[in-house]
């Protein structure tokens, strides 16, 4: 079984930045794809963005491209989430996943971590 668990959440101000980390331990079979979805209060889970592990190809949710970007260690089973210019929009539920193709949707995805909170403030 993989295992999946984020870290780097927090506080921030508008503007700020925040770095998260998912690192993958355990089994895993055809590692292929990870993903980024976070999940606010009262709303529905959203993609964020995501990226292939072979060669790095990158697909990102229309309301954090050019602010987010999403990057790999394949040596170091991680995968990371490089926030900037972040906003009150963004609080949410942070959560990492792994898919063994691209996708935006969650039900493409069978492994996912813990969640962590990242909360912006005016």
């Amino acid at each position: 079984q993989v295992q999946l668990e984020e870290s780097g959440g927090g506080l921030v101000q508008a503007g700020g930045s925040l770095r998260l980390s998912c690192v993958a331990s355990g089994r895993t079979f055809s590692s292929y794809s990870m993903g980024w979805f976070r999940q606010a209060p009262g709303k529905e889970r959203e993609f964020v963005a995501a990226i292939t592990l072979s060669a790095g190809i990158t697909n990102y949710a229309n309301a954090v491209t050019g602010r987010f970007t999403i990057s790999r260690d394949n040596a170091k089973n991680t995968v990371y989430l490089q926030m900037n210019s972040l906003e009150p929009e963004d609080t949410a539920i942070y959560y990492c996943a792994h898919s063994e193709v691209m996708s935006r949707g969650p039900l493409a995805y069978t492994a996912w971590g813990q969640g962590t909170q990242v909360t912006v403030s005016s």
